[in-house]
C-alpha cells in the first residue's frame, strides 16, 4: 500500500506524538481535530481508531450504521498521517472521520438506501461530494442507517434495522437520515452526511441535538445519490456546530457535469462570507417569524425553548419581525403529490433484471419478474409512495393532482421571495414535538407525515435552512430551531448560527 521509505516517515511521526494530549471525542469538532491535527497533538489514525473502537462498543445500542469500512478508514487515515510526516499541506477535512448516509455512493461499499432490493449492491462508482471529499483526504468510518430510499420522519421504515435516539433509547432520531444524525450525537463519527427532500437532514438534527444543514436546491451535486424527488433532494452535513457545517458544506459544494441542477453561487465573495462571517453585519440582520407557524399544534414546551433561542438572539443586537407566508398551509399536501411522483418514476428503475435481483427461482416473464422484485423488495411504505405517484401522474388525474400541486409550489416560493424583501432570513420551528417513541406513530401515516409541516416549504422554494440546536433541553431530550435563508444565503443563516453558538456555547468553539 506504501513505500518503505512512507512507512518509515509515518514510523518517526507516531513517535512523536508520544506526548500527545488527549480529547475525549465528545470535545471534538471538525475545527479542533483540523487544528489538532497540524499541531500533532494526535495523529488521524489515533482517532480514526478510537472512533472504529466506539462505533464497535456502542454502536449495537444506538444502530446508526448499517456497514463499516474499517479497513479502509484505517488506509485513508494513514495517507493523511503520511502526508503530514512529509510536511506536504492538507485541507480542512483532512483526516476528518465520517459517516455517509447509505443512499450516497461510496465506490466499492454497499449502497441499499435501507431496502431489500438493493440488500446485495455495492456501488460501481463515487457519488460526486465523495469524490471531493476523497480529493480533501477525508475518511469514510461506513454507511448510516435510513428510512428506505429516504421514505420517512423516523428510521423506522429501514428494512434492517430501527435506529434509536442517543439522548433516549426508547424514541426516534428522526428521519430519513436518522443513522448520520445519531452518529453524530452518539461521537460515533465527527461529521457525517445525509440527504433532505422536505426534512430529512433538518428534523433528525433536531431530535438528536445536532446542527443539520439543506443547502440551497442544486448547491450540491446529486450525482451518486439515490434519486428519491429530483426536484427536492439535496445533500447536507450533519455536525456539532454551524461553524462545523461551513467547513463541510464548502468542501462538497459546486458545479458537477454530471449534474445538470448543479451550479455556482454568483458572489465572487460567497467563500469568503461563508468561512470568515462578518459578525458586525450580521449582528445589524432583520430576521423573520412567520406568524403561519407558531402555530396551535406547536407543542408548548417547543415553543418555550424557541421563544428562549430569539430572545437570546435578540440579546445580540438582532431584530426581528413578524412575517406572513400564507400559502405555507398548502405545502404538505403540495409535497406529498410532487415527492410521490417523482419517487414513482425513479424507482421504476428497480425492475429485477439490472442491479441485485432478490430471486431467480419461479419467474415465468417479465411481468413476473417485476411484480415478484418489487414485491418481495419494497417495503410498506415504498409501495404506498409508489401507488400514490403513479396514480397522481396517470392520464386523467395529472393536471388535477400534479400540475395544480406545481402551481402551489409556485405561490409558496412567492411568499419566500416577498417575505426576504424585508428580512435577510426566517427564524421558524423544525418539527411540531420532541422526538417521539419508537412506534408510536407507524400505524398512523398521516400523522408521520405531519412531522415534515415545518420543513417541506423550504424544499418546495429550493431554499437553504439550517437546523440549530436550543441550549435548554427538556429532561434530557433536545430541540431547536431553523434559520431559513434566501437562495444562496448560506453564509448569512451559518453566520447567524456561529454567533448565536459562541454566546450560547461558547465550549464548542476553539479558544483564540
Amino acid at each position: 500500500m506504501f513505500s518503505r521509505n512512507q512507512r518509515m516517515a509515518f514510523s518517526k511521526f507516531l513517535q512523536s506524538l508520544n506526548k500527545m494530549k488527549k480529547i475525549p471525542l465528545s470535545q471534538l469538532t471538525v475545527k479542533k481535530f483540523s487544528e489538532g491535527l497540524l499541531k500533532k497533538d494526535f495523529s488521524a489514525l489515533e482517532i480514526t481508531q478510537a472512533y472504529i473502537n466506539e462505533i464497535k462498543e456502542n454502536d449495537g445500542k444506538i444502530g446508526a450504521y448499517l456497514s463499516l469500512d474499517e479497513e479502509g478508514a484505517v488506509r485513508d487515515a494513514e495517507a493523511v498521517d503520511i502526508s503530514i510526516a512529509k510536511d506536504e499541506t492538507i485541507g480542512v477535512l483532512a483526516g476528518v472521520p465520517l459517516a455517509i448516509k447509505d443512499n450516497i455512493l461510496i465506490k466499492d461499499l454497499p449502497a441499499t438506501a435501507a431496502s431489500k432490493i438493493l440488500e446485495n449492491y455495492t456501488a460501481s462508482y463515487d457519488a460526486g461530494v465523495i469524490q471531493k471529499l476523497k480529493s480533501g483526504g477525508a475518511v469514510f468510518l461506513g454507511k448510516t442507517n435510513m428510512d428506505e430510499f429516504a421514505m420517512g420522519s423516523s428510521t423506522e421504515n429501514s428494512a434492517f434495522k430501527i435506529t434509536r435516539n442517543p439522548h433516549d433509547h426508547e424514541r426516534v432520531p428522526g428521519g430519513s437520515s436518522g443513522g448520520s444524525a445519531a452518529a453524530v450525537a452518539a461521537h460515533l463519527a465527527l461529521a457525517a452526511l445525509g440527504s433532505d427532500t422536505g426534512g430529512s437532514i433538518r428534523e433528525p438534527a433536531n431530535f438528536c441535538g445536532t446542527v443539520g444543514l439543506k443547502p440551497t436546491y442544486g448547491a450540491v451535486s446529486r450525482s451518486g445519490l439515490m434519486a428519491l424527488a429530483s426536484s427536492l433532494d439535496q445533500i447536507g452535513p450533519f455536525t456539532k456546530t454551524a461553524e462545523d457545517a461551513a467547513l463541510v458544506f464548502n468542501a462538497i459544494r459546486g458545479k458537477d457535469p454530471l449534474d445538470a441542477t448543479s451550479s455556482e453561487p454568483v458572489d465572487s465573495g460567497y467563500e469568503s462570507r461563508l468561512l470568515n462571517p462578518d459578525f458586525k453585519k450580521i449582528k445589524n440582520m432583520v430576521v423573520g417569524i412567520p406568524e403561519e407557524y407558531l402555530v396551535e399544534g406547536l407543542d408548548e414546551e417547543v415553543r418555550k425553548y424557541i421563544e428562549i433561542a430569539i430572545k437570546s438572539i435578540e440579546s445580540l443586537g438582532v431584530k426581528f419581525k413578524k412575517i406572513s407566508l400564507p400559502h405555507a398551509k398548502y405545502a404538505l399536501s403540495c409535497y406529498y403529490i410532487i415527492l410521490p411522483a417523482e419517487a414513482s418514476s425513479n424507482l421504476a428503475k428497480f425492475d429485477g433484471i439490472r442491479y441485485s435481483r432478490l430471486n431467480d427461482l419461479g419467474y415465468s416473464g417479465l411481468k413476473d419478474i417485476y411484480s415478484n422484485q418489487r414485491g418481495e423488495g419494497f417495503g410498506a411504505e415504498a409501495k404506498r409512495r409508489i401507488i400514490l405517484g403513479t396514480f397522481v401522474l396517470s392520464s386523467g388525474y395529472y393536471d388535477s393532482y400534479y400540475k395544480k400541486a406545481q402551481q402551489v409550489r409556485r405561490l409558496i416560493k412567492n411568499d419566500f421571495d416577498n417575505a426576504f424583501e424585508g428580512v435577510d432570513a426566517i427564524l421558524a420551528p423544525v418539527a411540531p414535538g420532541f422526538a417521539f417513541k419508537i412506534g408510536e406513530k407507524t400505524d398512523d401515516p398521516l400523522t408521520m407525515y405531519l412531522e415534515d409541516i415545518f420543513t417541506i416549504p423550504v424544499n418546495l422554494a429550493g431554499l437553504p435552512a439550517v437546523s440549530l440546536p436550543a441550549r435548554e433541553k427538556k429532561e434530557g431530550l433536545p430541540t431547536g430551531f431553523q434559520l431559513i435563508g434566501k437562495a444562496w444565503g448560506e453564509p448569512e443563516i451559518l453566520g447567524l448560527g456561529q454567533y448565536y453558538e459562541k454566546i450560547t456555547a461558547p465550549e464548542l468553539y476553539s479558544q483564540d
